[in-house]
């Protein structure tokens, strides 16, 4: 039977924990383990933990590493094969683990899997963050089977078929540790937000598949870190959308898709400017800045990259398009 390590990030995250880590605890599964990747916590979340849930490993770190850092520090505690990183406001459903466990028994070559993804504060609905799995549209925009933008669709059975995807959510992210490791981590200069999708992009290049599959559900809670709607949700969604088009776009396609993507940014802002959203305006431009500011770093990573399967990765729609003028908001429409 595949052995799962369950990793779970927290920084000050205690009220999350003691709402959802008992769901995690209690799973219907014989070889798993839990780390809990604290971040320097100062609300009692070790002493908690410790007196409730001995058996949990604790990751103890000295400073806020975010997503990426807690996650990645947290690999090497690892004992199992294969890793699930788990937001700590995910609900767990009891048999969650059995899904995910078939999907890396039956093929060899899928190197992460993703469960289906509902609301937890209305679990009819799918949720935003990873649904039914996602995709990058040409433009590297990302949307999801059940999520265009800021549509989220019913769950109607609709996707209960297990299918390739292009990244998977890292609210509930299942990844084959040693794939991990070999594509490097998560990329660290992201800190959160849109880095699974930059880890997959990379695993795909690699050769490797990745899958969505019905047959495991989590309840996501979401907003947690970047509120919707907040300045620095809206930071970090144009400044790490810059970083993963100039990482991963291969030669042919790099110049003329990143320069458009900056004038659809530039047009991004002057519409924010024009209906009075000016710490959304400053937001964008302070993404451009700090892009450029790093330019030099964010090349160099680029030029340790391969580009086997870039062609693979993209699909031919421009959603923005799709969305705004064809009015197309299900994913079930564009095909």
């Amino acid at each position: 039977m595949m052995g799962f390590s369950i990793i779970i990030v927290t920084w000050n995250g205690l009220h999350h924990l003691k709402t959802f880590l008992p769901d995690v605890v209690k799973t219907n599964y014989s070889d798993y383990e839990i780390i809990i990747a604290d971040n320097n916590s100062t609300d009692g979340t070790k002493e908690w933990l410790r007196a409730n849930y001995p058996d949990v490993i604790i990751a103890e770190f000295d400073d806020n590493y975010g997503y990426t850092g807690g996650n990645n520090r947290a690999v090497p505690f690892a004992t199992k094969d294969t890793l699930i990183f788990l937001n700590n406001d995910v609900k767990t459903s009891p048999d969650w683990l059995h899904g995910l466990a078939t999907v890396f028994d039956e093929y060899e070559d899928v190197a992460a899997a993703q469960p289906k993804i509902l609301s937890f504060n209305d679990p009819e609905y799918f949720e935003y963050a990873g649904a039914a799995g996602g995709y990058l549209d040409k433009l590297a925009y990302p949307y999801c089977r059940g999520r265009i933008l800021d549509t989220v669709e019913m769950d109607e059975g609709q996707y209960d078929d297990q299918t390739e995807i292009v990244w998977a959510s890292g609210a509930a992210l299942a990844i084959r540790k040693d794939v991990f490791i070999e594509a490097g981590g998560f990329d660290e200069d992201f800190q959160f937000h849109m880095e699974e999708i930059d880890l997959c992009w990379r695993i795909l290049n690699k050769g490797y598949k990745i899958m969505y599959t019905p047959k495991s559900r989590v309840y996501h809670l979401g907003g947690g870190s970047l509120p919707m709607g907040s300045s620095r949700k809206v930071y970090f969604n144009f400044r790490n959308s810059l970083y993963i088009l100039f990482k991963n776009l291969p030669k042919n396609e790099l110049w003329w898709k990143f320069l458009f993507r900056i004038k659809l940014d530039i047009v991004a802002a002057l519409r924010s400017l024009l209906t009075g959203k000016l710490n959304e305006t400053a937001a964008i431009v302070k993404a451009h800045w700090h892009f450029w500011r790093n330019f030099g770093m964010i090349r160099k990573k680029r030029a340790e990259m391969t580009f086997n399967r870039s062609n693979d990765v993209l699909t031919d729609r421009l959603i923005i398009v799709d969305y705004f003028l064809k009015g197309i908001k299900k994913y079930s429409d564009l095909t």
